[in-house]
């Protein structure tokens, strides 16, 4: 007996086994796909009705029952059957059922393999802007919080060990940075989803006389795809948006583990207000960064999404292949995640208090101005890497005697070398280091200024880029 539930059920003799119906439905995820299916199928009726396919009767009914299908997703009417297997018989099944057998010209001139890729590019542009929006949100929080903490002075680190003094606001923007970068990246990214595969139908393309022009400008595609082998078998663009959020991720792991070190008694840098902390079910102390842990603890997760779409794509021939049904769920998962964790992170660094007092004396701690007093030796004549040598004898000279690098007399500082004068002690102070810092990219007050302009300026240009594209 045919299969005769299964659009495709006309060569079967059997019905499908109840487990591998149960294992190749997609439904129960991809029905997030809904809205944009849609979308491309109220498109692919405008091309029908211009190729003379549909009349304007046939087309006006399509549409008609497409929209009403439409609000009842929007509304959680609509019922989703796992029996029809995908977001697109289901669709297409409710609108047999509204219009009855003229639902199956729908179909005409496509398939379901450059319908999914045309769905899922509409979803990734959608979800890509959404993105774009939250990281600018995170920047300018980032940029507001680097002017609200402006001259507060921290030790940098290198190999957490303490380096030399910085302004907590240069520390800050180093984040702006590599969240600019990402967002650089997703909008690059959105410029190759901007091809429209609808058209290509399975894999060789359509005798119909379709205008893919047409479908690609009704959905607010850039131009149609020129290969279509290559357009329904093509995922790079989900992969790509993968490693994008992958190394967004990534750096908002960064972020998380230096606001969890900072949290800790041993640094004592900030705190972080209660509502994004919990607590201890045993010990009644504790105040624990659990937003940034569990944020930098996806971020594995995000990773393992990557990994694994690259691994499904990497044995494929051409064309489609039913192992990219395995396309959807880590995408739909990673976007989901970045996305929440960008919004607690742009609520972190907002809720940040520094503590001052602590940071100030941390950055008297460890020498940091050490290479401020070679760079010192450096302009009374000495060579660089003997000045890194004397030094550092000092540093050590130091530590035997419990000092700090101004508390040596300076008679003792001249049994090191005969240039250190009594200027010498201007250099050693933490707010000198960092004033002396001018270099573009440095830390001193001047050039951290012109950084925070030029930042709030890009943010501003980018608002007005957002606004524009709305309208």
């Amino acid at each position: 007996m045919a299969d005769i539930d299964k659009p495709w059920g006309g060569r079967f003799r059997e019905a499908t086994h109840e487990l591998v119906e149960e294992f190749t439905e997609s439904v129960s995820f991809d029905r997030r796909l809904a809205l944009h299916d849609i979308r491309q199928n109220l498109a692919h009726v405008e091309a029908l009705r211009a190729a003379g396919i549909l009349t304007e009767a046939e087309a006006e009914k399509l549409s008609r029952g497409l929209r009403e299908i439409e609000e009842e997703i929007r509304e959680g009417r609509f019922v989703f059957r796992r029996e029809l297997e995908d977001v697109h018989m289901n669709i297409e099944q409710a609108l047999r059922e509204k219009i009855g057998p003229l639902a199956g010209k729908l179909h005409t001139g496509r398939s379901r393999n450059d319908q999914v890729a045309t769905d899922f590019r509409l979803y990734l542009r959608d979800e890509t802007q959404e993105i774009l929006s939250l990281l600018r949100t995170l920047r300018q929080a980032l940029v507001d919080k680097a002017e609200e903490v402006f001259g507060l002075v921290l030790p940098g680190f290198t190999h957490l060990q303490h380096a030399q003094p910085v302004l907590l606001s240069h520390h800050l923007l180093a984040y702006y940075q590599m969240f600019s970068r990402d967002a650089e990246r997703f909008r690059e990214a959105l410029k190759r989803l901007g091809v429209c595969p609808l058209g290509s139908a399975a894999l060789a393309g359509t005798p119909y006389p379709l205008d893919r022009e047409l479908t690609a400008r009704l959905l607010g595609f850039d131009r149609p795809a020129e290969n279509s082998l290559d357009a329904v078998s093509d995922r790079d663009f989900a992969l790509e948006f993968l490693f994008n959020a992958a190394l967004t991720m990534m750096h908002l792991s960064r972020l998380s583990e230096e606001i969890i070190l900072w949290m800790s008694p041993e640094f004592g840098f900030v705190d972080l207000p209660d509502a994004l902390c919990t607590g201890s079910s045993i010990m009644p102390q504790k105040k624990n960064p659990d937003v940034a842990e569990l944020i930098r603890g996806k971020t594995g997760r995000v990773y393992g999404n990557l990994m694994a779409l690259l691994t499904v794509m990497k044995g494929l021939p051409l064309a489609y292949n039913r192992d990219l049904q395995e396309d959807k769920e880590p995408v739909f998962d990673t976007a989901d995640t970045l996305k929440r964790s960008l919004k607690l992170a742009g609520l972190m660094v907002e809720g940040l208090t520094p503590r001052a007092e602590r940071m100030r004396a941390a950055a008297e701690e460890g020498h940091t101005t050490a290479t401020d007093l070679a760079d010192y030796l450096v302009l009374k004549g000495l060579p660089f890497r003997e000045a890194h040598h004397v030094v550092g004898r000092i540093v050590a000279y130091a530590e035997e005697k419990g000092l700090k690098l101004w508390e040596i007399p300076l008679k003792e500082l001249q049994r090191f070398s005969e240039l250190i004068g009594e200027d010498v002690y201007q250099w050693l102070t933490v707010e000198g280091s960092v004033a002396r810092r001018r270099t573009l990219g440095g830390t001193a007050p001047e050039r951290v200024r012109e950084a925070l302009a030029r930042a709030r300026e890009a943010l501003k240009e980018e608002a007005r880029d957002l606004e524009t594209q709305r309208s």
